[in-house]
């Protein structure tokens, strides 16, 4: 098997650096857990609680998420298979954590694990990289750094994929290969893609991850006949450090976003709310708050703390490469953030009045709700009057783009126009289309690219065998 990648072996990894590492799958308790993670100690589980997430509780959250339009195939396709690929990941020799700092919060005297998205890989996206090239090295996989699929070769007379011609230092070549699977992101690096096909101003959001991903797959598949699926005008898109720079730093990585909005609330520069940070569980409306960001004048919005929740911010929250305000009066912040503090001072005095009396909860949906103000804050809504305050500046952070390639769910061949598999092409990762619709659930695109990468590399190779035993 050959692999080429697009980057250079220092830049390798994709988004999958970029990201927390995070794996959504479902599970019916803590031995499920401990089949993943077999050095959990008896002394850490009496300290936890997981819960369970069970196949029907993920197919409702993706199919919740994305207002009824995830394609129900694929949707049954990554439920089924999600848990034992990831057993299958783990025979492989990757390794899982417990995401203490990311999932849980203390409650009664245990950690609470929350929102369904309970593991992430060792050292988090780069580590996951790392150990998937190791077992790809392991197993006889030969890797081309700096080597990018240029376009793909075919049978003239039965329009067969036969290859790939590939751009590399060296200049122009054809592969030949008895079958070809597409395994990349879709165009989030792409500003004249983004603009087509998202909107006006998405070519100045900022890319959380390579600057590779600029949709060339997709389009070498489509000049093929392939057909194009999904939401093309849609994308994971997420609260970024305001300057944070336009592409990925892999020494900072994925510290650039800031996820902690629920436990505070998030304004513009006008000093006005402009969604509501308690809808839902963090996993369930970060990936379509960047959009709403975005949307702000000048792309910009803050998102403001006190000391009732600064304790339980994420760790993202205490880098050096920040962009922060304090200070002990909310004008003070306003000032400290370049936020109007005229405005800023109407909004919170208008939240805080709105806020209700209640158990604050921040491991669920605890149902402390604002009341007479629009937007609402539908849970966590703590006032904002215990100084001092803090605060930080955040624009749109874009992950990966939702429209991309129609492929046949239980094989992962491409569909051409004509809803007929293409001979010789499979795809997997994020240039696949039809899963995700306008939103998305945390931990499900790490778990959607190993389940339809299995998948499409097993049918692959059964492809492959046959066609050279003919």
């Amino acid at each position: 098997m050959l692999v080429l990648e697009k980057a250079s072996e220092e830049e390798r990894g994709g988004n999958t650096f970029f990201s927390g590492g995070g794996f959504r799958f479902p599970y019916r308790g803590i031995e499920d857990i401990r089949t993943v993670i077999p050095d959990l100690s008896d002394d850490e589980i009496a300290g936890i609680d997981v819960g369970a997430y069970t196949e029907a509780d993920m197919r409702s959250d993706l199919v919740r998420v994305t207002e009824g339009l995830a394609e129900p195939a694929l949707v049954d396709q990554l439920v089924g298979t999600a848990f034992p690929t990831v057993q299958w990941m783990r025979d492989l020799g990757l390794r899982w954590v417990l995401m203490y700092g990311r999932q849980a919060y203390k409650v009664e005297g245990k950690l609470r694990f929350w929102g369904g998205m309970i593991t992430e890989a060792v050292g988090g996206g780069s580590g996951l990289s790392e150990q998937l090239f190791q077992a790809a090295t392991k197993h006889g996989v030969e890797v081309r750094y700096s080597s990018k699929a240029a376009g793909l070769l075919s049978d003239e007379h039965t329009g067969r994929v036969t290859g790939v011609h590939v751009k590399s230092p060296d200049g122009f070549e054809d592969i030949e290969a008895a079958a070809v699977v597409l395994a990349a992101g879709g165009f989030e690096a792409n500003a004249e893609m983004r603009t087509r096909y998202l909107g006006s101003g998405w070519e100045l959001a900022k890319v959380r991850g390579t600057r590779h991903n600029t949709g060339d797959a997709i389009q070498m598949a489509l000049q093929m006949g392939a057909q194009s699926f999904g939401h093309w005008s849609s994308a994971h898109a997420v609260a970024w450090d305001l300057n944070a720079p336009p592409t990925g730093n892999r020494r900072v990585g994925d510290l650039y976003q800031k996820h902690s909005y629920p436990l505070g609330v998030i304004v513009n520069m006008d000093g006005e709310r402009f969604v509501d940070e308690g809808a839902d569980l963090r996993n369930y409306t970060y990936a379509k708050y960047g959009r709403e960001i975005l949307k702000q004048p000048f792309g910009v919005a803050f998102q403001l703390f006190d000391q009732q929740t600064v304790s339980m911010l994420r760790d993202e929250y205490r880098i050096r490469e920040i962009t922060k305000g304090e200070s002990d009066t909310i004008r003070g912040l306003a000032d400290a953030l370049g936020i109007d503090p005229d405005g800023l001072d109407r909004t919170v005095e208008a939240y805080n009045a709105a806020c209700q009396q209640g158990t604050f909860d921040p491991a669920a949906l605890d149902g402390l709700s604002t009341e007479g103000i629009d937007p609402p804050k539908s849970n966590w809504a703590l006032p904002l009057n215990q100084p001092p305050y803090f605060g930080v500046a955040v624009t749109c952070g874009i992950t990966f783009t939702f429209g991309g390639l129609k492929i046949v769910p239980t094989t992962g061949q491409v569909l051409d126009t004509e809803e007929r598999p293409m001979p010789g092409l499979y795809a997997a990762g994020e240039l696949v289309g039809g899963l995700f619709y306008h939103n998305y659930a945390g931990g499900t695109g790490l778990m959607a690219g190993s389940v339809f990468g299995r998948t499409a590399g097993y049918a692959a190779a059964e492809a492959a065998l046959g066609a050279r035993a003919d």
